[in-house]
């Protein structure tokens, strides 16, 4: 009876040796449920970008009205017989 609780005894510290620092132990769980958790976010985070993308792409391809306004903001075209006006601010002279 001695040896039997003795077994069972090594057989359960070995057992909980390696539920808690063996290969796929707890903490492996946790640092993999992390990493999954941080994934999804970036995956959540591309899913939004690609969604605006290809609403810009949508609006590139439909109108005429997407090509012109990125023109103007980003290249600084104006069309023909169009004035630009641009007003500086006014410089202190302290």
């Amino acid at each position: 009876m001695k040896w039997l609780s003795a077994v069972l005894l090594i057989l359960l510290c070995a057992l909980q040796y390696r539920l808690w620092f063996g290969k796929n132990s707890i903490l492996d769980y946790r640092q993999m449920r992390q990493e999954v958790e941080q994934q999804m976010q970036q995956n959540a985070n591309m899913k939004q970008r690609n969604s605006l993308l290809k609403a810009d792409i949508h609006d590139l391809k439909i109108g005429l009205e997407a090509i012109e306004e990125r023109a103007r903001n980003e290249l600084g075209l104006i069309k023909k017989d169009e004035t630009f006006y641009r007003i500086l601010p006014m410089e202190n002279n302290n």
